[in-house]
């Protein structure tokens, strides 16, 4: 993605937490911390929020073993079966996007990055209809809560 995308260079500081949402569903935010303690956050908030981390995938250092450079690229998945049956639910082919990832990164620029599929977005994706608006607008709140408290000081 690029990084442009994620943050024009002309907006105020008050706005540099606002999220950008791509053609492609996904959402990304700066971190004012570096992938390893952003990661820290996020996990910490997951728990506060009874959400379960599923996995934690270090894809720099799957890189490293192979021989081949990569900046820091943690990829956690996590979820609550209370916040996506409902969606399963609706259309069980959803559970190919859930649970729900967060990808933190760092750029070039070395800025760090989270970024997560929008489950609006997801929900679009899957065609689930105006049934399940309520529990993707709930998914959509919660996790963008989630990203913030893991990326903001």
């Amino acid at each position: 993605m690029n990084c442009e995308k994620a943050l024009d260079v002309g907006r105020d500081a008050a706005q540099l937490w606002e999220p950008t949402l791509t053609d492609d569903g996904l959402v990304t935010i700066p971190s004012a911390f570096a992938v390893a303690e952003t990661a820290r956050r996020l996990e910490a908030a997951l728990q506060t929020h009874d959400v379960t981390l599923f996995a934690r995938i270090d894809h720099a250092a799957g890189a490293a073993a192979a021989g081949l450079p990569l900046r820091p690229t943690l990829l956690l998945i996590f979820g609550n079966a209370r916040a996506g049956t409902p969606l399963m639910q609706a259309d069980q082919r959803i559970g190919i996007d859930l649970p729900l990832k967060a990808l933190i990164w760092q750029d070039a620029d070395d800025k760090v990055w989270l970024t997560y599929t929008e489950p609006a977005w997801i929900a679009a994706r899957h065609q689930l209809g105006q049934d399940a608006d309520k529990a993707v607008a709930a998914l959509g709140k919660a996790l963008a809560v989630l990203a913030r408290s893991a990326a903001s000081a």
